[in-house]
């Protein structure tokens, strides 16, 4: 790698240290720069599961010489390659590792600002000092494209803050929190706040909840492993084609792409959270913010749908147009609202799956819901 690095990687999470070990592999110079598994580690709720199983959790060097399965068995981490939940926790150690060993020229600092030059781009660090390449990788992950619907927009910060603000959920105890949306982050959120004694919620926009499920420990039939061949995100020819054969879906239409991106997969959780959701979280779905204000010193947020899952009882359903549950107003601290978003992001992701929102302290909040019927939502 002979000559000044033509290439800058910005961000340190598991897409940009795999892509600085592709690119050592093939004797390109690089810069990488970012604090290592930063979002892993200060932007995700502690207690999480990965949803992805064991065998699908790996950050990639082309010759495989450090997988997760490596990592557990040699710092005695639990460990499957099905069956067995992957946590934040062994995950963002398996980062870090993977960091020292494989990227260890890693530049912990932050790029504040990226310019084109003549030449390709220059890159402003936090410290003032000025880096000139001629291509970008940038892999900051989704925490840097939050996005607030309008309907909530107008709440001061002190009432409304993005999920990936947080990570320690225990000052959350005791309070009413409104979690709205219905994927992984969601689900994992209202179940963890439901767990450390949270008055909890869940409000989404679709009709039912999905939760993928991936397999157990078990070996599989050799009928299931041809009818449903496994992948990295599920079950199916479809999912294996999308995941083996990358570059050949890159080459499709771009209707086919966009449309395949929108439709296949779409929000879920991981099935591990299905019994520490269901009966135990109140689900009020097909149902999205209306609008929120802060009044009196109460919350009354209000709603249109019908359509309720878990508790309270199919009696205690409020009708159309009525207030939500009077547990709902009594003492609302925190309200999250997550509605979907689909930009680039999202397609790198391949999962149009959107942002997750918390507002917090919100005593005088009033926010209204509106039904979506015409959702519909695609199953894994």
């Amino acid at each position: 790698m002979g000559g000044s690095p033509q290439v800058a990687i910005i961000g340190a999470g598991p897409y940009g240290l795999s892509i600085a070990t592709h690119l050592r592999a093939r004797g390109i110079g690089f810069h990488i720069f970012g604090s290592p598994m930063q979002s892993w580690r200060a932007r995700m709720p502690m207690g999480m599961f990965l949803k992805s199983e064991g065998f699908a959790s790996n950050l990639y060097d082309p010759g495989g010489h450090f997988t997760l399965r490596q990592f557990c068995a040699q710092y005695g981490f639990a460990y499957g390659d099905m069956g067995v939940p992957i946590s934040l926790e062994t995950m963002t150690a398996y980062g870090l590792s993977f960091q020292k060993q494989l990227v260890p020229d890693l530049q912990d600092r932050t790029v504040v600002a990226l310019d084109r030059s003549p030449d390709g781009f220059r890159l402003r660090m936090d410290d003032g000092d000025v880096v000139a390449v001629s291509q970008v990788v940038v892999a900051v992950g989704g925490n840097y494209f939050q996005y607030v619907p309008s309907t909530l927009a107008h709440l001061p910060a002190e009432f409304l803050s993005h999920s990936s603000e947080h990570c320690e959920l225990n000052r959350f105890k005791g309070h009413d929190v409104t979690v709205i949306g219905g994927g992984a982050s969601a689900v994992d959120l209202a179940a963890l706040l439901h767990e450390i004694g949270a008055e909890v919620r869940l409000v989404a926009r679709q009709p039912s909840i999905t939760f993928v499920f991936f397999g157990s420990a078990k070996p599989r039939s050799l009928w299931q492993r041809v009818r449903y061949p496994m992948s990295g995100i599920g079950a199916g020819w479809r999912s294996r084609f999308f995941t083996d054969a990358p570059m050949l879906f890159r080459h499709l239409p771009q209707d086919i792409r966009l449309r395949t991106v929108r439709t296949y997969l779409g929000p879920a959780g991981a099935a591990l959270m299905k019994d520490r959701i269901i009966g135990r979280v109140p689900l009020l779905l097909v149902r999205a913010p209306r609008r929120a204000e802060i009044r009196r010193g109460r919350n009354r947020p209000r709603h249109r749908g019908n359509r309720l899952q878990g508790r309270p009882p199919a009696a205690d359903l409020p009708k159309r147009g009525d207030p939500l549950p009077s547990t709902v107003r009594r003492k609302c601290a925190h309200t999250v609202a997550r509605l979907p978003v689909l930009g680039p992001w999202a397609l790198f992701r391949g999962l149009g799956v959107g942002k997750l929102f918390w507002a917090g302290h919100a005593l005088h909040v009033r926010c209204r819901l509106y039904r979506t019927p015409d959702l519909k939502t695609s199953q894994p």
